[in-house]
């Protein structure tokens, strides 16, 4: 049975240069037009976070970052707390963080403005669009030495603020990941628990939230125990929406995410890439294992996703459950070069095949895609991952790929070239601060489809030297 979706995101990014190949085609020596890395920011924006300790931040610091670069947006974290233990190498207890302890507040501002620097450089020598300030910032004066720090440089702030008052929340909070922090080592977890209990007291003796009359000309967003209400005020621009939309949409309810590709396809075995082909004997074979495998595992309430491809549908009819259909989870579009094998490219289309090798991420096919067009029409996708619970998504080694680097933190170089063999099951589980992965081979031998990059990507290169890496096949 199939389920419509109503997500679909389809992507039509031709230049009028590419209806003309190959005969009217430019020659092209370097792979420095295909794609462009998009710029969704006019001027550098701070994220600043908001909130006592223990209000998961740092988790949205990370998760945040890590779908901003995903998508394109060069961002980085700056956290406070590293900084400070640069600063103060051997951490006491919860009186460093008494708002009378005048020698520990110097070195705690001391501190805040280095982050600060840092910040700028980022901005200025490594063209970061993004910097998340990963702080405490509970105080009045503290907010206004950002605005008035960024409003010099001339960058845009938004606050983030976390708010919990959920003792069993906080308490999880403290036990998963600040008890094992740098400043608990060796420490008893109980101990370690009083006196971060004792630290966030001394923190609430001088926080001020946000405040919708007296910063009402600030931008911001306020999250309520880890997102049952949110409160959103003056969003500026384009990335803004997009990180309030973002934030709306994650939770940190415990579920898994299966990530595996369709059984084994006819193109699979002939070393072609694209088409729709149905599944091989093996495929077949997989389908069948893979259906045994997911009721074994007895998960609860499990949705199922495919793509409109053939050998997505068949794998999961196996299943004998509901799936439900995404066009967005197609594989690569390769345009000309669908159902080719490596050696007919280089045959047929020897600089395209180099210039892809170059660059294979912002490479895009003649009238096809690129990795970095797939990730974009994948990004309804991730959108609707952070709402479900437990999906398993069957799907294509690109698009898999894809999904895969945003969960695992991978960059734009990285995620091309991350394996995704055929006939294995990847679960992940997202963790505090990451993602848990646990790969299962289900033993249904199949055809090798990954190829590494080779050494020489130049356009002069020998069609043997361009082959050197394609997997074996029929």
């Amino acid at each position: 049975m199939v389920l419509p979706s109503d997500a679909f995101f389809t992507v039509s990014l031709l230049s009028p240069m590419m209806d003309a190949f190959p005969k009217e085609f430019c020659r092209r020596t370097r792979c420095d037009s295909t794609a462009s890395r998009p710029q969704f920011t006019n001027s550098p924006t701070m994220i600043v976070m908001v909130g006592l300790p223990a209000r998961g931040k740092t988790y949205i610091s990370k998760k945040l970052t890590r779908y901003l670069n995903w998508i394109g947006v060069p961002t980085q974290v700056f956290n406070l707390g590293q900084y400070r233990r640069e600063a103060v190498k051997s951490y006491k207890n919860y009186e460093f963080f008494r708002p009378d302890n005048e020698e520990a507040m110097k070195i705690r501002r001391a501190c805040a403005s280095n982050a600060l620097k840092d910040i700028a450089n980022y901005f200025t020598k490594e063209q970061g669009q993004v910097a998340v300030f990963d702080a405490t910032n509970t105080t009045r004066e503290r907010r206004g030495v950002i605005i008035s720090f960024a409003k010099e440089k001339g960058y845009k702030v938004f606050f983030i603020e976390s708010i919990c008052d959920d003792p069993e929340i906080i308490e999880a909070n403290i036990m998963e990941v600040k008890v094992s922090s740098p400043d608990y080592e060796n420490r008893d977890k109980e101990e370690a628990l009083d006196d971060f209990l004792k630290r966030i007291e001394c923190y609430k003796t001088t926080y001020v939230s946000l405040d919708e009359e007296n910063d009402r000309h600030l931008s911001y967003i306020k999250i309520f125990n880890v997102g049952s209400r949110y409160l959103v005020n003056h969003v500026q621009d384009h990335i803004q929406s997009r990180i309030v939309y973002y934030l709306m949409n994650i939770h940190v309810t415990p579920r898994s995410i299966y990530l595996t590709r369709h059984g084994e396809s006819e193109l699979n075995l002939l070393g072609r890439i694209g088409g729709d082909s149905g599944l091989s004997s093996q495929g077949k074979k997989y389908a069948s294992t893979l259906s045994e495998f997911i009721r074994n595992q007895a998960i609860k309430d499990l949705k199922v996703w495919t793509s409109h491809m053939k050998r997505t549908i068949q794998t999961a009819e196996a299943l004998g459950v509901a799936y439900e259909q995404w066009k967005a989870l197609n594989e690569i579009d390769a345009g000309v070069c669908e159902e080719m094998t490596y050696e007919e490219i280089q045959e047929n289309y020897p600089e395209e095949f180099a210039m892809r090798d170059q660059d294979k991420y912002r490479y895009r096919y003649p009238k096809g895609e690129s990795y970095e067009d797939l990730v974009h029409r994948l990004e309804p996708v991730i959108m609707e991952l952070e709402r479900q619970e437990n999906v398993l998504v069957i799907c294509h080694q690109a698009v898999m790929r894809c999904l895969l680097a945003y969960f695992l933190d991978k960059s734009a170089d990285e995620l091309p070239y991350l394996k995704c063999p055929l006939h294995t099951v990847l679960r992940l589980t997202p963790v505090a601060y990451g993602c848990k992965i646990e790969p299962f081979y289900l033993n249904i031998k199949a055809v090798n489809t990954h190829r590494e990059k080779p050494a020489n990507v130049d356009v002069t290169r020998r069609p043997e030297e361009a082959l050197w890496t394609v997997p074996e096949h029929f």
